[in-house]
């Protein structure tokens, strides 16, 4: 019933395009949204003095939201609130499935606008020529980086590099789920190309669009029923149930649920080539001898195979995300992949380059087969508000009721008293807790003898700027542990728990909250942030710099930065012989 009212609203919110939201309505919803940070945003204190950024300030916004003079006006300012913030977590999402794309991509390569990918069933080479690592110079005349510039405040990703390409992306596809104006492109654009020689290529590309396009919400004389509330967003996050919703039938147990709330630390879905892909974007130039072990199915949880170099047996290992279809699945492929290289190999490269998160508590069950000594996992500071308290204190009455895992009620019973004591010393967030665990600190991976099974040997992680939430968790880790180098380029610093939650009652949007920060073993120095111990928007910073984002990477599939962490992990085993 919930999803038919939702697709309902959906459909009328597309097709009565002739009422407009009212200024009072307006106001409304952007007070909801405002009022919504205000309670459960978890680095408020850091982007008030790292950025200059105070949510509580809204009489700006006010005023640009009483100055809109259409529902898609006004969606741009509420989306813009939330940009605001610099949180690659945090977006603000229209009702809408409108989409155009002009079936190409493109990405950041030496500063340019290079094709990356181009769907030949609706662009056939016969008649676009173009190819993968023309330059994109120009769509309708508008210089391609200028319009770039006016792109970035829809896709928002903690630094300027990370955000730089997701924005790049919106070039060539624009989702008005994100960009209230997304339908503002013609049915054929003329988009200039500059050919490696330096020669122009121009062709006219249609826009090709789908889904339903919204051009107002509608108005409405008293508030309707909260139609998104329980179901999954376009994001992939699910949206909260308010304390007083109905409930929604779920058949996992409440406990459980109000723990995945909590350790759910992943980003929504991006169209970057590779990302959360289970195979790596240098695929195609891993040494000639590497022998794949998983990846042959869509269904394996993993890429992985062997290769040798400089009479050394390596691993190779790919962790697409930290959110599997099956945990145990996958807990069980690692865990055998871990034994056959600590039994075949004298090295190890584990790759989670464009890894959009997942899971906290999958997160710390991979790293524990791979540290096999005592290890510090990330705990996260947590946003102390009483719906935590009032889901945690329900959840154990659920468990006790359940029977569950001792384990469960200890965990819920710490962050319930964490929070109740913020709330008492009147901190907004509570001193570093763990989400999955009672402890911070962790043992390595046992079998059931109680024997160590994790890997022993040198290992270094393939990290970038789209190695984030989940993905910035994992690098923080393994470097605060100093369990082997990181190589690549910095991750995104997406830094905590994230959320997704109605935000007004009239325009029907969806906001996405960040309620925590994750806080690592020591503050992190850095030029651009003030010195502090979290990964929100400082990233993880690799100790061996190689950037994949190279013309040279993109003409070669790789190569140039395959050659490059082969012979780094080469230097990391004969250094332990």
């Amino acid at each position: 019933m919930r999803l038919f009212s939702r697709l309902l609203l959906l459909t009328l919110a597309a097709t009565l395009s002739y009422a407009q939201l009212t200024i009072d309505q307006k106001t409304s919803d952007f007070q909801s949204l405002a009022a919504l940070y205000a309670k459960r945003y978890g680095p408020y204190e850091w982007k008030r003095d790292a950025l200059g950024v105070d949510l509580f300030n809204i009489a700006p916004w006010l005023a640009q939201v009483q100055a809109t003079n259409n529902d898609l006006d006004f969606y741009e300012v509420m989306s813009q609130y939330v940009a605001s913030l610099n949180d690659a977590h945090d977006i603000y999402e229209l009702p809408s499935t409108f989409q155009a794309s002009l079936n190409f991509t493109v990405d950041i390569y030496d500063g340019k606008l290079l094709v990356d990918s181009i769907n030949r069933s609706r662009l056939p080479a016969a008649e676009f020529g173009f190819v993968t690592g023309y330059e994109l110079v120009s769509i309708d005349g508008q210089d391609a980086q200028t319009q770039l510039d006016g792109l970035l405040r829809y896709e928002i990703a903690a630094n300027p590099r990370s955000t730089r390409r997701l924005a790049a992306q919106l070039l060539t596809s624009r989702p008005q789920v994100l960009m209230p104006h997304a339908a503002d492109v013609p049915e054929i654009s003329v988009v200039l190309f500059r050919r490696p020689d330096g020669n122009m290529e121009s062709y006219r590309i249609p826009w090709a669009k789908s889904g339903l396009l919204l051009t107002s919400v509608g108005r409405y004389t008293t508030p309707g029923f909260s139609a998104l509330t329980g179901i999954s967003g376009t994001s992939g996050i699910p949206i909260a149930d308010p304390p007083d919703a109905p409930p929604v039938p779920d058949e996992t147990p409440a406990y459980l649920q109000v723990l995945n709330r909590l350790q759910n630390c992943r980003l929504p879905d991006k169209t970057v080539n590779g990302f959360g892909g289970q195979v790596p974007v240098f695929a195609a130039s891993l040494p000639l001898s590497f022998v794949l072990r998983q990846g042959r199915f869509g269904s394996d949880p993993f890429y992985s195979g062997v290769f040798s170099a400089n009479g050394h047996t390596i691993g190779f290992i790919r962790i697409p995300s930290y959110a599997p279809i099956n945990t145990t699945v996958a807990l069980t492929a690692f865990q055998s992949e871990i034994a056959f290289f600590q039994a075949n190999t004298e090295g190890l490269v584990v790759d989670e380059m464009r890894n959009p998160g997942g899971s906290v508590s999958y997160l710390n069950a991979i790293v524990s087969y791979l540290m096999p000594s005592k290890w510090r996992s990330i705990p996260f500071e947590l946003r102390a508000t009483s719906e935590w308290v009032q889901a945690i204190s329900s959840s154990l009455v659920s468990a006790a009721a359940l029977g569950a895992p001792q384990t469960y009620i200890d965990l819920l019973q710490l962050i319930k008293d964490e929070i109740v004591a913020a709330n008492s010393a009147m901190r907004g967030r509570t001193k570093p807790i763990p989400l999955d665990d009672v402890t911070i600190d962790r043992a390595p991976a046992t079998d059931a003898k109680g024997n160590i099974i994790a890997y022993t040997k040198p290992l270094i992680v393939l990290v970038d700027e789209m190695s984030a939430s989940a993905g910035d968790a994992f690098a923080a880790t393994i470097q605060d542990n100093a369990r082997g180098p990181l190589l690549g380029w910095r991750t995104m610093g997406a830094g905590g728990n994230v959320e997704a939650w109605e935000a007004g009652t009239y325009s029907l949007g969806v906001a996405t909250v960040t309620e925590s920060l994750m806080n690592r073993k020591t503050a992190i120095v850095t030029a651009e942030y003030p010195s502090a111990p979290y990964v929100e928007n400082i990233g993880v910073r690799p100790e061996i710099e190689v950037d994949y984002m190279t013309a040279d990477n993109l003409n070669q599939k790789g190569k140039p930065f395959v050659d490059a962490f082969v012979a780094a992990i080469v230097a990391q085993i004969q250094a332990k012989k």
